[in-house]
């Protein structure tokens, strides 16, 4: 809603309180921070859709070719021999390939039916190897060691300690960012809560003010009666920055005589606008979050500390489309050295499977 606000009776600016200054230049930061909402609304919806051109025929592209070589290290691992590090190194991959595709919606309902049968199966054995170390744990706290025990121990797989290092890692991470997600949910609570108490008393007090059966002026009773039905419009749309809007320039304008806004006035009212400042930087955070997918541009959105462009969302979707294709032409290669049993030994040998 725009703001124009028509009192005949104008205090200097020069007369406002330090205080009131500072009310003044929070709002011209809120209003700043509306216009940039309203810029990244705007480029909201083409940013997705760029991305969605660019970006989601790779991805298709991609998640075909890696359940493709899911299927084949799967069948290669049921037919053919292999030595027990190369094992762990398709057990690694197959599970790497299965935390990707599992629950994707772009393969096909059977390719999530197989993607889900050979999860189940890799979540059986890993339940299965941490009920053999609890069993062997137990006995080795019932019993002395002998040399058998250690030479069992030797031999027991050491990866799955690995990915449990791994996991415990991701779940502090998935913690943390869950903590942070928190705090911001209760900020916009506050800022909500703070919104709803302040937007009936702030609409009253300016209703009780300037209500123009009181003004006996009619040049200005005529100003009150447009102001009042904008103050109207406004509470009927919940715009509680145009109310506080409204009502702060009604206080510095009601006359020296009034000495300005008092210290409680001026404390409610930068409490209600820091909350609608928090709310607007929330709006413009949800959005941006909403286009932010790859971990370079969260990075870079940590570092501009709010000060991200649009058209770095641009420069991003170009750099990630490049880099995709250059994956999706990679995993084409390892997929056709998968088709066979040779080819596949030379990933293995070399470490790139």
């Amino acid at each position: 809603m725009s703001f124009d606000l028509k009192l005949s009776v104008q205090q200097d600016s020069t007369n406002l309180s330090p205080q009131q200054k500072k009310l003044n230049r929070l709002i011209a930061q809120i209003e700043q921070q509306k216009i940039q909402l309203e810029i990244w609304q705007q480029a909201q919806a083409q940013i997705q859709q760029q991305a969605a051109k660019s970006l989601v025929p790779l991805y298709n592209e991609l998640y075909e070719i890696l359940f493709g070589q899911l299927e084949q290290l799967w069948s290669s691992l049921q037919r053919d021999e292999f030595s027990k590090a190369d094992l762990v190194q398709l057990d690694d991959k197959i599970q790497h390939l299965v935390s990707i595709l599992n629950n994707s919606q772009v393969l096909s309902e059977l390719q999530r039916a197989k993607v889900s049968k050979i999860n189940e199966f890799y979540q059986q054995h890993a339940a299965h190897t941490q009920s053999k170390k609890n069993k062997k744990k137990q006995t080795f706290e019932r019993h002395e060691p002998t040399e058998n025990d250690a030479q069992d121990l030797e031999d027991e797989p050491l990866y799955f300690d690995a990915a449990d290092d791994v996991y415990d890692e991701q779940q502090h991470q998935l913690e943390r960012e869950q903590h942070r997600l928190n705090r911001q949910k209760e900020k916009r609570e506050q800022a909500q809560k703070m919104a709803e108490q302040s937007l009936r008393m702030v609409y009253l007090k300016i209703a009780a003010t300037i209500h123009p059966d009181r003004e006996q002026d009619e040049h200005i009773k005529v100003e009150k009666t447009e102001m009042l039905q904008h103050a109207n419009a406004a509470y009927e749309q919940q715009d509680l920055f145009y109310l506080l809007k409204l009502q702060i320039q009604i206080e510095q304008n009601r006359g020296t005589s009034q000495k300005g806004l008092s210290a409680e006035q001026v404390k409610f009212y930068k409490l209600a606008l820091d909350a609608q400042s928090q709310k607007l930087d929330d709006e413009i955070n949800e959005i941006i979050d909403s286009l932010v997918w790859s971990e370079n541009t969260k990075i870079a959105v940590k570092k501009s500390k709010g000060k991200l462009q649009i058209s770095d969302l641009y420069k991003q979707i170009d750099a990630d489309t490049s880099s995709l294709k250059q994956q999706v032409k990679w995993e084409k290669e390892r997929l056709k050295y998968m088709g066979k049993l040779k080819g596949l030994e030379v990933l293995l040998g070399n470490g790139v499977l």
